[in-house]
Formats: C-alpha cells, sequence, structure tokens
C-alpha cells in the first residue's frame, strides 16, 4: 500500500487562523475531515492518517511556523519512509490571482519562506505542490498585513469553493497522478 505525506502549510496560534497565509491547514483540514480523520499534537506537525482508494495518506500541518516548514516535513518523510515523489504540499500563493488554484511538479520558491525553508531541508525543488491564489490586491508596502489578514468579505465564497476543489485536486493526484491532476486543475477558474 503507498503512502503520502500531504503538509498544509500555515502558522500555529488563534491570531493565524483562517489568514491568506494558513490556507494549506485549512485545505488540509477540510480533506482530513472529508475523509474521517482527525488531527492530534505529534512531533513538530499536527498529524492525521487517513486512507483513500488504497493508499495511506500522512497529513500534518507543522507546528514550527512557516519559516522551518522543512524541518517538519523532512523529519516526517523519513520518519514514515516516503519518498519524496509522493510529498504534496498546500499554501497561498501571492502571484497566482485568487481565482486561480496552480499545481505543478517542482518550481523555485519564490519568495515564499514556508517553500525556502523545505528547499533548504530537502536540498531540492522537485516535489509536488499545490499553490492556492490569494492575489496580490493590496496597497505599496502592505503586503505582510496583506498576506497575514484575514480574507475580505466577498472573497469568502471563492475560497470557501476553492477549498472544496482543492480536497478533489488531492484525490486527483493521488489517483491519476501529477501530470494528469496538474491539466484538470489549472484550468479552473472561479471567477466563473
Amino acid at each position: 500500500m503507498s503512502k503520502f505525506l500531504i503538509a498544509g502549510l500555515g502558522n500555529i496560534g488563534p491570531e493565524y487562523a483562517h489568514t491568506r497565509h494558513n490556507i494549506g491547514f485549512d485545505v488540509v483540514d477540510h480533506f482530513v475531515e472529508k475523509h474521517g480523520g482527525v488531527f492530534q499534537s505529534d512531533r513538530l506537525a499536527d498529524l492525521a492518517r487517513v486512507k483513500y482508494k488504497g493508499k495511506i495518506l500522512v497529513c500534518i500541518k507543522p507546528t514550527t511556523y512557516m519559516n522551518l516548514s522543512g524541518k517538519s516535513i523532512k523529519y516526517w518523510l523519513e520518519k514514515e519512509h516516503i519518498p519524496i515523489d509522493n510529498l504534496l504540499v498546500v499554501l497561498d500563493e501571492l502571484a497566482i490571482p485568487l481565482e486561480k488554484l496552480k499545481l505543478k511538479g517542482k518550481g523555485s520558491d519564490a519568495g515564499h519562506n514556508g517553500l525556502k525553508s523545505i528547499q533548504e531541508s530537502l536540498e531540492t525543488t522537485e516535489y509536488a505542490r499545490l499553490r492556492f491564489g490569494i492575489g496580490n490586491d493590496y496597497p505599496k508596502g502592505a503586503q505582510v498585513d496583506f498576506v497575514l489578514g484575514k480574507w475580505r468579505e466577498n472573497e469568502i465564497p471563492i475560497v470557501r469553493k476553492k477549498i472544496e476543489k482543492s480536497s478533489e485536486v488531492i484525490e486527483n493526484y493521488l489517483v491519476m497522478g501529477l501530470e494528469r491532476a496538474m491539466n484538470t486543475a489549472n484550468n479552473l477558474d472561479f471567477g466563473t
């Protein structure tokens, strides 16, 4: 039975809950709940195990804070003997509009501290990531406040839809493989 690590990125603590930067946590929460799992506190992460179509999924929300996400991911890949080809990271992405999701098999950190940490810990950029577009609709100099801020009222319906669809994208990735799942996910548009 093959095993996968699904890692949602975010920051721990109530002040960060349901902010743009914590969308990785929210997506993985939805996915685990949909499949009847429950998170429990464990080493360097909140952890849940679920099964889907004959696969074991180790789902984590690192408790190391965003800038040290790689430490948690590396620990759980090694502890669970999961190959890097079976890692999927879910995160927020400023460079992608709110209406879009992007599934990729590799890429740069694009200035994202969570990806930077993962790249340093794993010494590679060759792992799958589901990037949840948060857009970049903020005034000059307000990037940090925007990223760490809560969703605007008018964004919430799209965000809810995208969280549900992100769970489906994860399922497609597990069943169809990365390439075919990318074709589906990357053509979705939540603005229509």
